[in-house]
């Protein structure tokens, strides 16, 4: 049997910002589709359109494009099997609720929505917990199984308000292969007659994700956890419509976990311990709440993807750090686990860090200097790299760099405080300015002499580092701790360390 391409889809709703877990479903696809030569499809879900909301859609394809995956099909690049919206593919869906109605599988509801509240107030009364429309109640409510077939008739021929429910059989197992949890099997009398085919014209998603991942042959459909409870549903409308030998393979994914590992991660918990749970900005069009994202927090889209994959996924190995190219290659779906994943913000920041740390200076260079034409501050190239050589290994963003290190770029115009009160003695200015005078005679000014220069000079006055370097450091850099002096010092050059230790010592007072 000859092997089947794989095809699979990620298929959001444009009904918000697409969360991170969204946004791992994605990347999840992504891999396993690039692992096995095959395509990433991009369908939006929008059958629900009361819940469409503007600009959402767009923001689901400029989310993936900063997460650097490459789009194979899709509303935005195009492709054979589109449309690529649901709302577009309308037309195609009818067919196949009428063909299950015509084998037996499915059946006209007429009830109103008062009809099926009294229902379920019914069934609460009568000590039911969870009143569903299923092959016990369908008996009793107004429905192409309850009604003669010639009022049926008469009420679609007076377009009378309905749906198309599938009817589900009584106390069958549904049993299906899920890649990462193994064999699933589900009794139907534990399933409810869903709705399939919605009064306004528009399939369910049930429906129309089955329809629309046989139409586009997708091999694997990988997808969140809170899926696996329709998966028998699924199953069983690829058996009614006689699409059995085309079904796909199933991977439910697991949750991304709160950082207590309490629930489920959401927008709430982001907002509360302060870190983002959206891959980009995000402005709500209706009500003007703004959300914030990684990318406009300082985030490498390559350290986002991977943090996101290890929720999750691990590769086997001790190695942490995955280009994309080495993600793909490493991806399985079965070192998935079947367990939620907790979120981890520091770890997040740890990401980030490394990513930072194994560019050049020379690379970090073009990524701060507009940082320091906001501020109306100005450097060459060269001498901005230095500054990024140099500070990267303190850095986690980009703009750690400005922040901890602005003095590269300005004088400072106060000092540490903390370091004054502690480390400013009776007797610094007078050994400050003897320094001063020794840094000054140097013919070099180069980390080693700067460093050498400070050696002797603590050896022949007899002070330990403690006496001289707190007051050294504070004088040009303004600040109590940082990079090494003498990797600084050389950096700005003799003579502006020489104009901020004279302003130094007749600023500073005790």
């Amino acid at each position: 049997m000859e092997q089947r391409r794989v095809r699979v889809r990620f298929a959001p709703s444009p009904t918000g910002p697409l969360h991170m877990g969204g946004v791992r479903t994605a990347l999840y696809n992504y891999l396993f589709a690039k692992k096995h030569g095959g395509d990433f499809l991009l369908r939006i879900e929008d059958t629900d359109q009361s819940r469409y909301v503007s600009g959402a859609e767009q923001y689901i394809v400029d989310a993936l494009a900063w997460c650097q995956m490459g789009i194979d099909e899709g509303a935005s690049v195009g492709g054979e099997n589109g449309p690529y919206r649901q709302s577009e593919r309308k037309p195609m869906y009818k067919q196949y609720a009428d063909q299950l109605i015509e084998s037996g599988y499915a059946y006209y509801a007429f009830d109103t929505p008062e009809e099926l509240n009294e229902m379920r107030e019914r069934m609460k009364s009568a000590g039911v917990a969870s009143p569903q429309y299923n092959a016990v109640t369908r008996s009793g409510m107004k429905n192409s199984l309850t009604l003669p077939a010639e009022e049926v008739q008469k009420r679609l021929n007076a377009n009378e308000k309905h749906v198309i429910r599938i009817k589900m059989p009584r106390n069958e197992d549904v049993k299906f292969e899920d890649v990462i949890r193994g064999w699933v099997s589900v009794n139907t009398n534990n399933l409810d007659d869903k709705v399939l085919f919605k009064s306004d014209g528009m399939p369910t998603y049930h429906l129309a994700n089955v329809v629309d991942d046989y139409l586009m042959n997708i091999s694997h459909v990988i997808r969140g956890e809170e899926w696996l409870p329709s998966a028998p549903l699924h199953v069983l409308l690829y058996q009614y419509l006689g699409w059995d030998t085309h079904m796909p393979k199933f991977a439910h994914l697991p949750l991304i976990l709160r950082p207590d590992g309490n629930g489920k991660l959401s927008k709430r918990d982001g907002d509360r311990l302060g870190f983002p749970v959206f891959p980009t900005n995000w402005t709500n069009p209706e009500t003007g709440e703004k959300s914030s994202g990684y990318r406009e927090r300082g985030y490498y889209p390559e350290a986002f993807n991977n943090m996101l994959a290890f929720l999750g996924w691990n590769p086997g190995t001790t190695k942490e750090l995955f280009t994309m190219d080495e993600l793909i290659e490493s991806f399985s779906l079965d070192r998935v686990g079947r367990a939620g994943a907790k979120f981890d913000f520091d770890k997040t920041n740890w990401f980030n860090q490394q990513y930072l740390r194994k560019q050049s200076g020379e690379e970090l260079a073009p990524q701060l200097k507009p940082l320091l034409a906001e501020v109306g501050l100005v450097a060459d190239d060269s001498y901005v790299a230095n500054v990024c050589e140099l500070m990267k290994e303190r850095a986690t963003f980009v703009k750690d760099i400005l922040k901890e290190g602005r003095y590269f770029f300005e004088a400072p115009t106060s000092y540490d405080e903390k370091t004054i009160k502690k480390k400013w003695k009776e007797s610094t200015p007078e050994i400050i300015t003897e320094l001063r005078d020794l840094l000054g005679s140097l013919n070099s000014f180069d980390p080693e002499s700067i460093g050498a220069c400070f050696k002797i000079f603590l050896e022949e006055k007899g002070l330990g580092f403690g006496a001289v370097m707190p007051g050294f450091r504070v004088s040009v850099t303004g600040l109590g701790a940082g990079a090494s002096m003498n990797e600084i010092a050389a950096l700005l050059g003799k003579d502006e360390v020489l104009k901020r230790i004279n302003i130094a010592l007749k600023t500073i007072k005790k």
